[in-house]
């Protein structure tokens, strides 16, 4: 009975590997982006990956303020443990997981306010000393 079991399951787990993409877009385009401050290219950009979880994005670009934050991959159902052993038998499969972000324009150096700034600093040394 295993090697039967080995027979049918070999075949279904030499037919290939999930293909996985990131779909990076923003407003503007041209968005320079780091995944995990790795640098990946500009906006609109598709990009591989090999797990899934919790990615820190950045997308910088003159004339906009500098954009972080995070983003997650998250793993179709047929991907868990136990459903991915039956998903591998199916040819060409890919998964695209879309992300979309906004980026505000940069304010003018002008525009800045310096009391405003020295109070923000002021708040920021404050908050350093409690820690």
């Amino acid at each position: 009975m295993p090697k039967l079991v080995l027979l049918i399951l070999a075949p279904m787990l030499s037919l290939g590997c999930v293909e996985r993409r990131l779909l990076i877009s923003s407003e503007p385009s041209g968005a320079l982006v780091f995944l995990n401050d790795q640098e990946v290219g500009r906006t609109p950009l598709e990009v591989p990956f090999t797990w899934y979880g919790v990615y820190d994005v950045r997308l910088e670009r003159d004339g906009y303020t500098t954009l972080q934050t995070t983003r997650e991959a998250q793993r179709p159902w047929w991907e868990t443990p136990g459903p991915d052993l039956f998903a591998e038998a199916v040819p060409d499969k890919r998964v695209e997981i879309a992300w979309h972000l906004e980026m505000r324009p940069a304010e003018p150096a002008d525009a800045v306010d310096p009391q405003r700034t020295l109070g923000n600093a002021k708040q920021l040394r404050e908050l350093n000393r409690r820690d």
